[in-house]
C-alpha cells in the first residue's frame, strides 16, 4: 500500500506532500506527524526509504504507508483525554503520535502479537522520550504495550473511546471489534478490503463509513494446538497518576504559558520587514526574419556584430546584480528547547529540575 504522494527529502517535506494531497487535513494531526520523525522507526540500513509513501516490512517489524496512517489519524478524530487501543501496535509509531494528542490524562494501550516487536517498540519509545525536543512541546500520553493475540482480549476488559486495528479483519470478527468501543466511540479497521470507520451511536446502534480501498495482511487466528486453551490477553490497568506526577504536569504547563507570553511580548505584533523584490532586467532579443521561397520556409537571423557582445554584457550585469542583492547565506540556528532552558534556570534543587525534565538527555 502507498505511493499516493511524492517522496520527501525529510520528514517535514513528506508531511507537506501529505497535506497537499489532502491526506492530512487538521492541525492536530499535522503537529503529531511533524513531531515524530518516521525515519526513527526504521532500522538504520533501511532509512533511505523512510520518507517514501510506502509500507515497510522487515521480519516481524512493519510500518504502514504514511498515507494510510494519515487517513487513520484523521478518521479517529482524536482529542485530549480520550482512551485509545491499538490492535497490532507494531513499532509504536502510530501509538506515539496518538499519545501526543491524548495528553497526560488520556489512556494509550497497544496489543502486539510478536514479543520481539514489543521490545523494538519500547526501544523506539525510550529513544523518543529521552532525545526528542518534540517531547517537551507536548504533554505526552505514554503508550503501554502487551504481548498477545488481539482476538483473545479478556472479556472483562474496559471499553475504549478509540480503537484501531492494523490488520485485515474478517467479517466474522466485526462484532468482536465493535464491542471494544464505548458508546460514542470510533473504531477504524480494514474490513473486507476497505479502511472502515465505525461509530458507536448507541448500545446497539452503529454508523459505518468506508474510507478507501486498502490491502492488509489478515489478522492471525488464535492457535490453541499446544495447550488447547485460549491465552487471554489482559490489558494494562488504567493507572491513576500520583500527586507528584500531577504537580509536574501542572508546573510544566505553567512554564510553557510563561514562555509563550514572553515570546509574544518579544515579537510584538509579529509583523516582519516586507521582502525586497528583485528588479527584473529586460534582455534585448535578436530579430529573426522568416523568408518564404516557393513552398520552402527558411529562417534567417539578422543580427548586429555587437548583439552578441551586448547580450553577454547583459548576462554579466544581471549576474553581478544578483550577487549584490542576494542576502548572505546564514546557517539556521540550532533548535532551542526553551522549556528545558527555563527549568534549568529556576532556583530549584537539581534533583527537582531533572524530575521536571523527566530525566531526559540534553
Amino acid at each position: 500500500m502507498g505511493g499516493a504522494v511524492s517522496a520527501g527529502e525529510d520528514n517535514d517535506e513528506l508531511i507537506d506532500n501529505l497535506k497537499e494531497a489532502q491526506y492530512i487535513r487538521t492541525e492536530l494531526v499535522e503537529q503529531a506527524f511533524r513531531a515524530i520523525d518516521r525515519a526513527d522507526y526504521y532500522l538504520e540500513e533501511f532509512k533511505d526509504n523512510a520518507y517514501k509513501d510506502l509500507a515497510w516490512k522487515h521480519g516481524n517489524i512493519h510500518l504502514s504507508a504514511p498515507c494510510i496512517y494519515s487517513e487513520v489519524m484523521e478518521a479517529l478524530d482524536l482529542h485530549p483525554g480520550l482512551s485509545f487501543l491499538n490492535l497490532g501496535s507494531g513499532t509504536g509509531y502510530l501509538s506515539s503520535m496518538v499519545g501526543l494528542i491524548l495528553g497526560p490524562f488520556g489512556v494509550n494501550h497497544g496489543v502486539e502479537l510478536h514479543s520481539d516487536v514489543i521490545e523494538y517498540a519500547k526501544q523506539k519509545l525510550d529513544f523518543f522520550i529521552k532525545t526528542s525536543d518534540s517531547f517537551d512541546k507536548f504533554e505526552f500520553c505514554e503508550p503501554s504495550f502487551v504481548t498477545g493475540n488481539c482476538l483473545e482480549i479478556s472479556p472483562d476488559c474496559t471499553q475504549y473511546d478509540r480503537v484501531y486495528c492494523g490488520a485485515g479483519v474478517q467479517k466474522e470478527h466485526e462484532d468482536y471489534m465493535k464491542n471494544l468501543l464505548k458508546v460514542g466511540g470510533i473504531l477504524v479497521m480494514p474490513l473486507e478490503e476497505k479502511l472502515t470507520k465505525i461509530t458507536r451511536t448507541g448500545p446497539s446502534a452503529w454508523e459505518t463509513k468506508k474510507i478507501l480501498a486498502v490491502s492488509f495482511a489478515p489478522l492471525v487466528q488464535p492457535n490453541h494446538a499446544d495447550s488447547g486453551k485460549s491465552r487471554l490477553v489482559h490489558l494494562p490497568p488504567v493507572a491513576v497518576r500520583s500527586l507528584q506526577d500531577l504537580a509536574r504536569i501542572a508546573i510544566r504547563g505553567t512554564i510553557k504559558k510563561i514562555i509563550h507570553q514572553e515570546t509574544l511580548s518579544k515579537n510584538g505584533n509579529g509583523l516582519k520587514n516586507p521582502p525586497k523584490f528583485k528588479r527584473r532586467r529586460v534582455r534585448r532579443r535578436r530579430m529573426e526574419t522568416i523568408v518564404f521561397l516557393d513552398k520552402e520556409v527558411f529562417a534567417s537571423r539578422i543580427s548586429n556584430p555587437s548583439d552578441d557582445n551586448n547580450n553577454n554584457e547583459d548576462l554579466e550585469d544581471e549576474r553581478q546584480e544578483d550577487e549584490e542583492t542576494k542576502p548572505p547565506e546564514l546557517k539556521p540556528d540550532p533548535p532551542v528547547n526553551f522549556l528545558r532552558e527555563k527549568v534549568l534556570s529556576l532556583p530549584l534543587p537539581d534533583p527537582l529540575k531533572y524530575y521536571l525534565l523527566y530525566y531526559r538527555e540534553k
